[in-house]
């Protein structure tokens, strides 16, 4: 059986993070309290580079944006598994080439699935 350290070993590391949680929770209580409150309609109005603002800053974002932000994060990603691979190519020879191909040729699948869908289109 593991000679297993007794815990009277870990109340060091119990104090250390009472001691860490109490300051956190502390400094942000004392912040909370010693704040400054000026309610001014000035401060809760959006900011456009000094000027008054125009119009409403809660606009509506389209879907178009987030369809283009999971493309973007999706294609990213592959580059993120190249990388390493390209990094390590002389060491993984012909096998780690050929998985690498299928994975770019899946890439290429999606790709071509998004634009045929309209997904990279700009109506």
């Amino acid at each position: 059986m593991l000679n297993a350290a007794p815990p009277i070993n870990y109340i060091p590391i119990f104090i250390f993070i009472l001691i860490s949680l109490a300051f956190g929770i502390g400094t942000l209580a004392l912040s909370y309290l010693v704040q400054v409150r000026i309610n001014n309609p000035e401060k809760l109005s959006a900011y456009e580079c000094g000027s008054e603002p125009i119009s409403d800053a809660r606009t509506p974002i389209p879907a178009r944006y987030y369809i283009i932000a999971m493309l973007f994060v999706i294609f990213d990603v592959e580059v993120a598994f190249l990388y390493p691979w390209a990094v390590v190519f002389n060491k993984i020879g012909l096998f780690g080439l050929i998985e690498m191909i299928i994975f770019i040729a899946l890439f290429i699948v999606a790709y071509i699935y998004a634009w045929k869908k309209g997904g990279l289109e700009w109506d």
